[in-house]
């Protein structure tokens, strides 16, 4: 009887422990796809087809050492434009960029794309941390 108490607290603790895991929230691949699509429409043009930029003009986001240093700011900046000097991968950069008008949802995709291509590996940028990074 001992037995089978013990077995069926050890089951239940099992099923409790499983049920309260978090799924992801996000799903990357199908986020970064969306987030291609966004890239494809606002960046694309400036910091080209596979992230390259243009040396002097437009920094690259290929493995870009400034942009994944700091991502709130990299949210930031692409939320609300930058108009600073900024060094990326050793060249500097003293131009302008437009902020864009994006959801939370849609900001999070883009981000997600960005910053998990071009050789880059940052994980996953949710819409909550969107949300956050518009307070400033």
């Amino acid at each position: 009887m001992k037995k089978i108490v013990l077995t069926l607290l050890s089951v239940l603790s099992l099923i409790s422990f499983f049920s309260f895991q978090q799924k992801p929230k996000i799903d990357l691949a199908a986020s970064s796809e969306r987030g291609k699509e966004i890239y494809l429409r606002n960046c694309v043009s400036c910091h080209m087809d596979q992230g390259e930029g243009l040396e002097g003009i437009f920094p690259p986001l290929t493995k870009s050492d400034y942009m994944l240093a700091d991502k709130k700011r990299a949210i930031q900046q692409t939320l609300y434009g930058a108009n600073m000097e900024m060094k990326v991968n050793g060249v500097v950069y003293k131009g302008e960029m437009n902020g864009f008008d994006l959801t939370d949802e849609e900001m999070s995709d883009l981000m997600n794309y960005i910053f998990n291509s071009f050789g880059n590996k940052a994980g996953v940028i949710t819409p909550a941390q969107i949300k956050a990074a518009r307070k400033k």
